[in-house]
């Protein structure tokens, strides 16, 4: 009966995922943060019901490469091309400047000295915090009717924009994961990736389109969807040395130009990952953290790596907009509208886990981090606008 347990905890975590992730919103956080609670109280570390077990990995997998697939299909090339250049340069600052931050706060408090393994472990850290969570920003904007507005579309494009890169990075960094593999190697698998994925995406996204027109709103069309985002992550885990995600991201990019299949798509497939596969891998992050082995340099460590997650998307996407001109006012809001982390910072984090880079003893401090980034964007948010006068009609998105 023992080879049932895990009918037991898939009910469970799905259970306390979603009753926790109603609590969190009616407090006005993100269900994510809930869906960690629910994972740390059912562990070893709460009441101790679940545990760690190969089907929770393989779900929580699934759940992963499911929602980069949907990021990638979500992905609007339209808006982008419309905010541009300074997008793109808050993107950029907005990655690189918490990568040194924030790898730095890790190499501060761990490294004893400048060895390969010590930068890998420093840079996967800044990695894991590179990433923007926009959902909470578009959230906070909308409420307050500032969504459709030109700081609007820029975080919104920016947000894209620096998880493509964020992406791009984890990509290079898992290729050189491996000491043994020579750097111009790993740099020649990734440009081939990058390459085969432009081949393929140009011959699926006209299969698709044909398919669009042939089989509008069958379900085969999400089945084949889902089937070539997997055929994706596999091909880049397998045969480039990429991060199976970033080939579910791309996968999902090819397709978001299809306006009636994206939709219809992402419809289908959102059903299926918040259903199951979500919740899971959330919950599995959350029985990987271990609050009991908080030492007070791992407290001290993550006290300081909040700061570094906050004030270096701040410094960074905050200058970059001065320097594409915007006021300070607007470059403000843009900075602390970038702040918030959810989603791809736990991905990130799982893939270091995976690959040996980032030890579960700092993922409480994590964890800590990314809840403390989706606690204070919305507060700091809101102050930025005090005194502005409220549109009494907030769009929605």
């Amino acid at each position: 009966m023992e080879s049932y347990h895990f009918l037991l905890a898939l009910a469970l975590i799905l259970l306390f995922t979603k009753i926790f992730g109603i609590a969190s919103s009616h407090v006005h956080l993100p269900q994510v943060v809930g869906a960690l609670a629910a994972g740390i109280l059912l562990g070893p570390c709460g009441i101790g019901i679940l545990h760690e077990s190969d089907f929770l990995t393989r779900t929580a997998e699934i759940g992963v490469i499911l929602l980069m697939f949907i990021a990638g299909i979500d992905t609007d090339l339209k808006e982008l091309k419309h905010t541009g250049p300074t997008a793109c340069l808050i993107a950029v600052l907005g990655v690189f400047v918490p990568i040194i931050f924030c790898g730095g706060a890790y190499f501060l408090f761990f490294a004893d000295k400048v060895s390969f393994l010590n930068v890998m472990k420093a840079l996967f850290i800044g990695v894991v915090f590179a990433a923007t969570s926009v959902s909470i920003t578009v959230e906070t904007l909308n409420e307050m009717g500032k969504l459709k507005t030109p700081v609007g579309a820029t975080l919104l494009s920016a947000a894209i924009i620096d998880d493509i890169i964020g992406v791009v990075v984890l990509s290079i960094l898992t290729g050189f994961g491996d000491a043994s593999v020579k750097p111009v190697l790993v740099v020649a698998k990734i440009l081939l990736f990058f390459l085969f994925a432009l081949v393929v995406g140009l011959l699926i996204y006209q299969l698709f389109k044909r398919m669009e027109v042939s089989f509008a709103h069958h379900r085969r069309l999400a089945v084949w969807a889902v089937a070539f985002c997997f055929l994706m992550a596999y091909c880049a885990e397998r045969f480039f040395g990429v991060a199976d995600i970033t080939g579910a991201f791309f996968a999902g990019v090819i397709l978001c130009n299809l306006t009636d299949l994206r939709k219809y798509v992402a419809k289908k497939v959102t059903v299926a990952l918040y259903l199951i596969f979500s919740p899971v891998f959330f919950a599995n992050i959350g029985l990987k953290t271990d609050l009991s082995g908080m030492t007070g340099s791992i407290v001290l460590f993550a006290v300081v790596l909040a700061v570094m997650a906050v004030v270096s998307k701040i410094i960074g996407c905050g200058v970059a907009a001065r320097i594409c001109r915007m006021n300070r006012h607007d470059s403000l809001t843009v900075g602390i509208g970038m702040v918030a982390r959810g989603e791809v910072a736990l991905m990130v984090a799982q893939k270091g886990i995976n690959a040996g880079y980032i030890d579960t003893a700092i993922l409480p401090a994590i964890v800590l981090c990314v809840i403390v980034a989706a606690l204070i964007t919305p507060v700091l948010l809101k102050l930025c606008y005090v005194g502005e006068k409220k549109n009494p009609k907030p769009q929605k998105d």
